[in-house]
Protein backbone atom coordinates (compact mmCIF):
# COMPACT_ATOMS: atom_id res chain seq x y z
CA UNK A 1 0.00 0.00 0.00
CA UNK A 2 1.24 3.70 -0.45
CA UNK A 3 2.24 6.16 2.48
CA UNK A 4 0.57 8.90 3.68
CA UNK A 5 0.89 12.32 2.38
CA UNK A 6 3.50 14.24 4.47
CA UNK A 7 2.81 17.47 2.34
CA UNK A 8 3.66 20.28 5.28
CA UNK A 9 4.08 17.72 8.22
CA UNK A 10 7.43 20.46 9.53
CA UNK A 11 6.73 24.09 8.18
CA UNK A 12 3.06 24.16 9.48
CA UNK A 13 3.19 22.19 12.21
CA UNK A 14 3.24 24.45 15.17
CA UNK A 15 0.45 26.83 13.48
CA UNK A 16 -1.36 23.00 12.62
CA UNK A 17 -1.65 22.08 16.69
CA UNK A 18 -2.85 25.60 17.48
CA UNK A 19 -5.52 24.86 15.09
CA UNK A 20 -6.03 20.90 16.06
CA UNK A 21 -6.51 21.90 20.24
CA UNK A 22 -9.11 25.41 19.24
CA UNK A 23 -11.08 22.47 17.33
CA UNK A 24 -10.82 20.19 20.43
CA UNK A 25 -11.95 22.93 22.48
CA UNK A 26 -14.45 23.82 19.91
CA UNK A 27 -16.04 20.39 19.46
CA UNK A 28 -15.66 19.95 23.04
CA UNK A 29 -19.08 22.06 23.37
CA UNK A 30 -20.87 19.70 21.13
CA UNK A 31 -21.86 17.09 23.62
CA UNK A 32 -23.16 19.21 26.51
CA UNK A 33 -25.51 20.78 23.56
CA UNK A 34 -27.01 17.45 22.18
CA UNK A 35 -27.59 16.83 25.53
CA UNK A 36 -30.26 19.62 26.03
CA UNK A 37 -31.14 19.77 22.67
CA UNK A 38 -34.92 20.12 22.16
CA UNK A 39 -34.64 17.62 18.87
CA UNK A 40 -33.77 13.81 18.97
CA UNK A 41 -30.68 13.01 18.64
CA UNK A 42 -30.08 12.50 14.84
CA UNK A 43 -32.19 15.37 14.55
CA UNK A 44 -29.98 17.44 15.82
CA UNK A 45 -26.73 15.64 14.43
CA UNK A 46 -28.57 16.85 10.98
CA UNK A 47 -29.29 20.68 12.60
CA UNK A 48 -25.70 21.09 13.42
CA UNK A 49 -24.71 19.92 9.87
CA UNK A 50 -27.61 21.69 7.80
CA UNK A 51 -27.14 25.02 9.18
CA UNK A 52 -23.90 25.35 9.19
CA UNK A 53 -23.81 24.48 5.00
CA UNK A 54 -24.60 28.17 4.18
CA UNK A 55 -21.39 29.06 6.09
CA UNK A 56 -18.95 26.20 4.63
CA UNK A 57 -20.01 26.93 1.33
CA UNK A 58 -19.48 30.48 1.85
CA UNK A 59 -16.19 30.67 2.44
CA UNK A 60 -15.82 27.39 -0.30
CA UNK A 61 -17.02 29.94 -2.77
CA UNK A 62 -14.67 33.01 -1.31
CA UNK A 63 -11.50 31.18 -1.90
CA UNK A 64 -12.00 30.56 -5.25
CA UNK A 65 -9.60 27.92 -5.74
CA UNK A 66 -9.32 25.70 -8.61
CA UNK A 67 -10.93 22.05 -8.42
CA UNK A 68 -9.34 18.76 -8.68
CA UNK A 69 -7.60 18.51 -12.18
CA UNK A 70 -9.84 16.13 -14.42
CA UNK A 71 -7.32 13.01 -13.41
CA UNK A 72 -8.06 13.25 -9.69
CA UNK A 73 -11.34 14.53 -9.23
CA UNK A 74 -12.89 11.07 -9.42
CA UNK A 75 -10.35 10.40 -6.43
CA UNK A 76 -11.52 13.57 -4.63
CA UNK A 77 -15.02 12.88 -5.13
CA UNK A 78 -14.93 9.44 -3.38
CA UNK A 79 -13.26 10.43 -0.65
CA UNK A 80 -15.67 13.44 0.27
CA UNK A 81 -18.33 10.78 -0.03
CA UNK A 82 -17.13 8.88 2.27
CA UNK A 83 -15.85 11.45 4.70
CA UNK A 84 -19.47 13.11 4.86
CA UNK A 85 -20.71 9.29 5.12
CA UNK A 86 -18.28 8.38 8.37
CA UNK A 87 -18.90 11.57 9.67
CA UNK A 88 -22.81 11.01 9.38
CA UNK A 89 -22.25 7.65 10.59
CA UNK A 90 -19.85 9.35 13.84
CA UNK A 91 -22.88 11.91 14.94
CA UNK A 92 -25.91 9.79 14.57
CA UNK A 93 -24.48 6.76 16.85
CA UNK A 94 -22.47 9.44 18.85
CA UNK A 95 -25.37 11.58 19.67
CA UNK A 96 -27.46 8.59 20.71
CA UNK A 97 -24.65 7.26 22.90
CA UNK A 98 -24.49 11.06 24.55
CA UNK A 99 -28.86 10.41 25.49
CA UNK A 100 -28.12 7.09 26.83
CA UNK A 101 -24.49 7.57 28.76
CA UNK A 102 -23.13 10.38 31.07
CA UNK A 103 -21.57 13.19 28.79
CA UNK A 104 -18.32 12.28 30.09
CA UNK A 105 -18.68 8.52 29.18
CA UNK A 106 -19.77 8.91 25.19
CA UNK A 107 -16.83 11.15 24.83
CA UNK A 108 -14.14 9.12 26.26
CA UNK A 109 -15.23 5.96 24.42
CA UNK A 110 -15.92 7.96 21.56
CA UNK A 111 -11.35 9.74 21.56
CA UNK A 112 -10.87 5.68 21.38
CA UNK A 113 -10.13 6.72 17.48
CA UNK A 114 -6.13 6.85 18.36
CA UNK A 115 -6.83 3.18 18.93
CA UNK A 116 -8.46 2.25 15.73
CA UNK A 117 -6.49 4.98 13.94
CA UNK A 118 -3.03 2.59 14.81
CA UNK A 119 -4.56 -0.14 14.21
CA UNK A 120 -5.63 0.85 11.09
CA UNK A 121 -1.64 2.26 9.78
CA UNK A 122 -0.28 -0.73 10.82
CA UNK A 123 -2.59 -3.15 8.89
CA UNK A 124 -3.17 -0.97 5.68
CA UNK A 125 0.03 0.60 5.64
CA UNK A 126 2.39 -2.03 7.11
CA UNK A 127 3.68 0.97 9.46
CA UNK A 128 3.99 0.69 12.77
CA UNK A 129 4.56 3.47 15.98
CA UNK A 130 7.51 4.20 17.46
CA UNK A 131 8.20 3.69 21.18
CA UNK A 132 7.69 7.02 22.36
CA UNK A 133 5.16 7.83 20.58
CA UNK A 134 3.30 4.54 21.88
CA UNK A 135 4.48 5.29 25.19
CA UNK A 136 2.32 9.09 24.93
CA UNK A 137 -0.47 7.43 23.42
CA UNK A 138 -0.29 4.76 26.33
CA UNK A 139 -0.23 7.78 28.85
CA UNK A 140 -3.07 9.54 26.74
CA UNK A 141 -5.47 6.57 26.84
CA UNK A 142 -4.84 5.86 30.74
CA UNK A 143 -5.75 9.27 31.26
CA UNK A 144 -8.82 9.15 29.44
CA UNK A 145 -9.95 6.16 31.37
CA UNK A 146 -9.47 7.96 34.64
CA UNK A 147 -11.02 10.91 34.13
CA UNK A 148 -14.63 9.14 32.93
CA UNK A 149 -13.58 5.65 34.17
CA UNK A 150 -16.67 6.04 37.26
CA UNK A 151 -19.10 7.15 34.32
CA UNK A 152 -18.39 3.82 32.41
CA UNK A 153 -21.33 1.91 33.58
CA UNK A 154 -22.03 -1.76 32.73
CA UNK A 155 -25.71 -2.41 33.22
CA UNK A 156 -29.02 -1.08 31.41
CA UNK A 157 -29.23 1.93 28.77
CA UNK A 158 -25.55 2.81 29.66
CA UNK A 159 -24.57 -0.05 28.57
CA UNK A 160 -25.92 0.28 24.64
CA UNK A 161 -24.89 3.63 25.25
CA UNK A 162 -21.14 2.66 25.93
CA UNK A 163 -21.22 0.05 23.11
CA UNK A 164 -22.33 3.07 20.51
CA UNK A 165 -19.61 5.36 21.68
CA UNK A 166 -17.24 2.43 20.96
CA UNK A 167 -18.71 2.19 17.45
CA UNK A 168 -18.47 6.03 17.02
CA UNK A 169 -14.96 5.91 17.51
CA UNK A 170 -14.76 3.52 14.44
CA UNK A 171 -16.46 5.72 12.59
CA UNK A 172 -14.27 8.84 13.48
CA UNK A 173 -10.95 6.97 13.08
CA UNK A 174 -12.30 6.11 9.32
CA UNK A 175 -13.36 9.79 8.59
CA UNK A 176 -9.80 10.99 10.12
CA UNK A 177 -7.95 8.93 7.92
CA UNK A 178 -10.15 9.38 5.28
CA UNK A 179 -9.43 13.35 5.39
CA UNK A 180 -5.61 13.01 6.16
CA UNK A 181 -5.42 11.47 2.46
CA UNK A 182 -7.59 14.29 1.39
CA UNK A 183 -6.12 17.09 2.48
CA UNK A 184 -2.85 16.17 0.53
CA UNK A 185 -4.48 17.60 -2.39
CA UNK A 186 -7.55 19.91 -1.67
CA UNK A 187 -8.29 23.00 0.60
CA UNK A 188 -10.45 22.30 4.24
CA UNK A 189 -12.84 24.80 2.49
CA UNK A 190 -13.83 22.42 -0.08
CA UNK A 191 -13.85 19.24 1.95
CA UNK A 192 -15.72 21.32 4.59
CA UNK A 193 -18.27 21.92 1.88
CA UNK A 194 -18.93 19.20 0.25
CA UNK A 195 -18.58 16.52 3.01
CA UNK A 196 -20.98 18.19 5.08
CA UNK A 197 -23.77 18.57 2.43
CA UNK A 198 -22.73 14.45 2.23
CA UNK A 199 -23.63 14.08 5.81
CA UNK A 200 -26.80 16.40 5.63
CA UNK A 201 -28.24 14.24 3.08
CA UNK A 202 -27.14 10.90 4.46
CA UNK A 203 -28.60 12.09 8.02
CA UNK A 204 -32.21 13.47 6.54
CA UNK A 205 -33.87 9.97 6.31
CA UNK A 206 -32.51 8.47 8.97
CA UNK A 207 -34.29 11.63 11.44
CA UNK A 208 -37.60 11.32 9.54
CA UNK A 209 -37.93 8.06 10.09
CA UNK A 210 -36.79 7.33 13.51
CA UNK A 211 -39.85 8.60 15.09
CA UNK A 212 -38.20 11.22 17.36
CA UNK A 213 -38.76 14.93 17.54
CA UNK A 214 -37.69 16.58 14.58
CA UNK A 215 -37.47 20.23 14.78
CA UNK A 216 -36.97 22.41 18.57
CA UNK A 217 -39.93 23.42 19.71
CA UNK A 218 -38.76 26.71 21.29
CA UNK A 219 -36.47 30.05 20.26
CA UNK A 220 -33.88 28.73 22.81
CA UNK A 221 -33.96 25.79 21.44
CA UNK A 222 -33.32 26.55 17.68
CA UNK A 223 -30.47 29.15 19.45
CA UNK A 224 -29.32 25.74 20.72
CA UNK A 225 -28.38 23.71 17.60
CA UNK A 226 -27.37 27.13 15.61
CA UNK A 227 -24.48 27.26 18.18
CA UNK A 228 -23.95 23.83 18.00
CA UNK A 229 -24.03 24.53 14.01
CA UNK A 230 -21.60 27.00 14.45
CA UNK A 231 -19.11 26.20 17.46
CA UNK A 232 -18.62 22.61 16.70
CA UNK A 233 -19.11 22.22 13.09
CA UNK A 234 -18.08 25.26 11.16
CA UNK A 235 -15.14 26.20 13.76
CA UNK A 236 -14.18 23.25 15.07
CA UNK A 237 -14.00 20.84 12.36
CA UNK A 238 -12.67 22.83 10.09
CA UNK A 239 -9.58 24.03 12.23
CA UNK A 240 -9.43 20.32 12.59
CA UNK A 241 -9.58 19.38 8.94
CA UNK A 242 -6.35 22.19 8.52
CA UNK A 243 -4.69 20.56 11.03
CA UNK A 244 -5.14 17.53 9.51
CA UNK A 245 -3.39 18.50 6.61
CA UNK A 246 0.18 19.24 8.09
CA UNK A 247 0.09 16.58 11.60
CA UNK A 248 0.61 12.62 10.93
CA UNK A 249 -2.93 10.72 11.59
CA UNK A 250 -1.50 8.95 14.74
CA UNK A 251 -0.35 13.21 15.99
CA UNK A 252 -4.04 14.88 15.06
CA UNK A 253 -5.54 11.88 16.97
CA UNK A 254 -3.76 11.65 20.06
CA UNK A 255 -4.19 15.56 20.35
CA UNK A 256 -8.05 15.21 19.77
CA UNK A 257 -7.73 13.60 23.16
CA UNK A 258 -7.89 17.38 24.78
CA UNK A 259 -11.52 16.95 23.53
CA UNK A 260 -12.89 14.56 26.35
CA UNK A 261 -11.15 17.13 29.02
CA UNK A 262 -12.93 20.08 27.90
CA UNK A 263 -15.99 18.28 27.69
CA UNK A 264 -15.78 17.29 31.09
CA UNK A 265 -14.75 20.04 32.24
CA UNK A 266 -18.23 21.63 30.59
CA UNK A 267 -20.40 19.22 31.60
CA UNK A 268 -19.08 19.99 35.20
CA UNK A 269 -19.70 23.97 34.74
CA UNK A 270 -22.84 23.38 32.49
CA UNK A 271 -24.71 20.04 33.73
CA UNK A 272 -23.92 19.33 37.14
CA UNK A 273 -21.47 16.61 36.44
CA UNK A 274 -18.82 16.80 38.79
CA UNK A 275 -15.07 15.53 38.55
CA UNK A 276 -13.37 13.75 41.44
CA UNK A 277 -9.71 14.01 42.16
CA UNK A 278 -8.76 10.92 39.85
CA UNK A 279 -11.16 12.45 36.47
CA UNK A 280 -8.50 15.41 37.60
CA UNK A 281 -5.53 13.05 37.54
CA UNK A 282 -6.66 11.68 34.15
CA UNK A 283 -7.32 15.27 32.57
CA UNK A 284 -3.65 16.10 33.42
CA UNK A 285 -2.35 12.57 32.01
CA UNK A 286 -4.23 13.36 28.86
CA UNK A 287 -2.53 16.70 28.86
CA UNK A 288 1.17 14.64 29.60
CA UNK A 289 0.34 12.17 26.75
CA UNK A 290 -0.54 14.95 24.07
CA UNK A 291 3.00 16.20 25.24
CA UNK A 292 4.81 13.29 24.97
CA UNK A 293 3.71 12.44 21.07
CA UNK A 294 4.10 15.49 19.96
CA UNK A 295 7.88 15.08 20.43
CA UNK A 296 7.96 12.17 19.47
CA UNK A 297 6.80 13.37 16.49
CA UNK A 298 8.33 16.77 16.13
CA UNK A 299 12.16 15.60 16.72
CA UNK A 300 11.92 12.99 14.39
CA UNK A 301 14.68 13.52 11.74
CA UNK A 302 14.19 14.58 8.38
CA UNK A 303 15.81 11.24 7.22
CA UNK A 304 12.55 9.34 8.36
CA UNK A 305 10.19 12.24 8.06
CA UNK A 306 8.60 10.24 4.99
CA UNK A 307 7.47 8.02 7.18
CA UNK A 308 4.88 10.66 8.84
CA UNK A 309 6.23 9.03 12.31
CA UNK A 310 6.20 5.77 12.02
CA UNK A 311 8.48 2.96 11.21
CA UNK A 312 8.45 1.32 8.19
CA UNK A 313 8.24 -2.69 8.63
Amino acid sequence: MGELSTQGHSAKQPYAVLALFAGAVAIATAAPFVKVSEAGPVSTAFWRVFLALPFLWAWMLAESRPAAAPANAARERRLMTLAGLFFAGDLAVWHWSIVLTSVAAATLLANLAPIFVTLAVWLLFRQRPTLPFTCGLAVGITGVALLVGADVRLSGMALLGDVLGVITAMFYAAYQLTVTRLRSTTATSRIMAWSSLVMAAALLPIALVSGEQFLPVTAAGWAKVTALALIAQVAGQSLIAYAMAHLPPRLSSVGLLLQPVMAALFAWALLGETLGAFQIVGGIMVLVGIRIAHQAESGKSAKVAQAAGFKTE
